[in-house]
């Protein structure tokens, strides 16, 4: 029995080799679930370590804290933009494509290893859900830069999909087990796996994020750990119910996210401290419960059930699940590709270990080699084939950092960093002639480690930090003046008013904007609506309208000018897209 301190020690060793492994698999290219499970492999007893652990229930706590933080930061992370862009083809691919894969792959696994029909069926739904963590990681952290819906569906598809997988996994282990006979019983789990869930996370997050946002804390650092002891209470509560607590987790963290509570930004820092601590521990906990020794005796019936489940049964899934929401052949395919296995598959392991099946110790060796193999595999080449596909978009470098405002009272506004490069709209433009929304201020430029006290003639210069205080909700106007001349962009939001001086000239609005106005490009705000208004009707609250646009008087000097105009971008109707509207600004 090892004594406290040597635990600790241990830790502590294991987290600085997560550390190394992480910065040796950026520069190398491999990815870092594949290195940190080989370095729990050679700390465990048949390796370097020697650490002695065969205990698969210490595994499961492990791994179903950790997966559950790990989701939580996930969630928080995931706008509702997201959400609403890709719910649809993601929700068809976390149920009936995780259905459909663990069908097929099941019954290359009972050909293969000579199991039953049902064992191989289990063993198929272990390895058929795609795993947050690693998804997280590679899209988010790994270089990959790919089309926001293709993202989306990827990110949202690989968060909600393990209560399907948990629910084939468990209610084939009480199939085989007797406790529940195959039909209805498997039904009834299924349904309380998904609306429990669903009900539980949405709620505890609604809840959650008021309490974060009303409840005063005399410490910044108790807010954070308010966040994670919400995430663990709707998991715990979740569970406790028979509903999904990784499904609750998420949930809840999307609804937390989303709701911007005080200390938003620490919240964020923390816990992304905190999923990085869970995968190094989970994956190196992970990688010391094998045995190097008994993969190797399952090398060969894991490459080929490994090579079904990459090549023939994920693809067969998507294609047949996400063809009807209009992605291309190379979208289809790459979302084929980035059926990238993890913490999951292997987690879900030890349930037929814990409940004492035949053939479990067949069944964790060989799932474990076939997260290696998906790990290598698919996450080393995953940039390669994003590139060959020609699905990467451009990327600002570095991108825009959103600072926090140090205030443990809910303040509507954020201070965000822009980099100014060769590529940048703003580059060689003087402050005041950035047509910046009303109450947007630039509070300092950083040139060369210098700091430049700004004012309205000065011109901003490639490779300028630009300090910006904002409202949140005029960020969208603000990341379209500081973004690249050829970026493609998202849409402004339509039919959300944004507040702009008079002053400011309607070709600067079409520059910067990507909008078209129908009026002299040198004409002021003011002098458009004068145009098109009577001298009497020139007051608080007239509207003028171009085309897709309305321009609401918002204040008039003592003069009478017009000194802040409120801009709508009205919603426009796409023919091409069923009649649904959209919205103007994207290029």
């Amino acid at each position: 029995m090892l004594s406290i301190e040597t635990l600790i020690l241990i830790i502590g060793i294991l987290l600085l080799l997560g550390i190394a492994s992480n910065k040796f698999s950026a520069r190398a290219g491999v990815p870092v679930l594949f290195v940190f499970l080989i370095v729990g492999m050679l700390a465990g007893s048949e390796g370097i370590g020697g650490i002695e652990f065969e205990d698969y229930s210490l595994a499961y706590g492990i791994g179903t804290v950790a997966l559950c933080l790990i989701l939580f930061d996930g969630g928080i992370r995931t706008p509702y933009s997201s959400i609403r862009s890709a719910w649809k083809p993601a929700g068809v691919l976390a149920t009936i494509g995780v259905f459909i894969t663990a069908l097929i792959t099941g019954a290359a696994a009972a050909w293969v290893l000579e199991i039953s029909i049902w064992q191989g069926m289990l063993l198929g739904s272990i390895v058929g859900s795609t795993d947050a963590s690693v998804v997280f990681s590679v899209l988010r952290g790994g270089g990959v830069n790919i089309r926001p819906k293709l993202a989306n569906t990827l990110e949202v598809e690989s968060g909600s999909n393990d209560p399907m997988a948990i629910f084939l996994t468990i209610g084939l282990i009480q199939v085989l087990s007797g406790e529940v006979p195959f039909g209805f019983g498997l039904i009834t789990l299924f349904l309380n796996q998904i609306v429990l869930g669903s009900v539980v996370g949405i709620g505890i997050g609604w809840g959650g994020a008021w309490m974060l946002s009303h409840v005063r804390l005399e410490a910044a650092g108790l807010y954070p750990v308010m966040a994670s002891a919400l995430a663990l209470f709707s998991f715990g509560l979740a569970a406790a119910f028979g509903g999904s607590g990784f499904l609750a987790v998420y949930l809840t963290g999307i609804v937390i996210g989303n709701r911007r509570p005080v200390f938003y930004r620490g919240i964020l820092l923390f816990h992304d401290a905190v999923a990085w601590i869970c995968q190094i521990l989970m994956f190196t906990a992970l990688g010391i419960l094998s045995f190097p020794s008994r993969l190797v005796g399952v090398a060969v019936p894991a490459l080929l059930i490994s090579f079904v489940l990459i090549f023939i049964a994920r693809p067969i899934a998507v294609f047949l699940c996400a063809s009807w929401f209009k992605f291309s052949f190379r979208e289809l395919t790459f979302l084929s590709w980035v059926g990238l296995k993890g913490a999951i598959p292997i987690t879900l392991a030890t349930f037929p270990m814990l409940a004492g099946l035949p053939s479990a110790s067949l069944m964790f060796d060989t799932v474990f080699f076939v997260v290696l193999t998906s790990a290598l595999v698919q996450g080393w080449t995953l940039p390669h084939i994003a590139r060959y596909l020609k699905l990467e978009v451009p990327t600002r470098l570095p991108p825009p950092v959103t600072l926090e405002i140090s205030s443990l009272t809910n303040v509507d506004g954020d201070i965000v960093d822009y980099f100014v490069d060769e590529s940048c709209q703003a580059t060689g433009r003087m402050i005041k002639d950035l047509a910046l929304p009303e109450g947007v201020v630039i509070a300092l430029l950083v040139r060369d480690e210098q700091i430049i006290p700004p004012q309205g003639r000065s011109v901003l210069h490639s490779e300028d930090h630009v300090i910006v205080v904002l409202r949140p909700r005029v960020r969208a106007l603000v990341d379209r003046i500081f973004a690249h001349r050829e970026q493609l962009e998202s849409p402004i939001p339509a039919e959300l008013e944004f507040p702009l001086r008079g002053s400011i000239k309607v070709g600067e609005i079409e520059q910067f904007y990507g909008l078209s106005i129908d009026t002299d490009n040198d004409a002021t705000l003011d002098e458009l609506v004068r145009k098109r208004l009577d001298p009497a009707d020139v007051k608080v609250g007239a509207t003028v309208r171009c085309e897709q646009l309305a321009f609401r008087v918002r204040e008039l000097s003592s003069g009478g000018s017009v000194e802040y105009v409120g801009m709508t971008i009205l919603p426009q109707t796409d023919p091409n897209n069923g009649g649904e509207a959209k919205s103007l600004g994207s290029q």
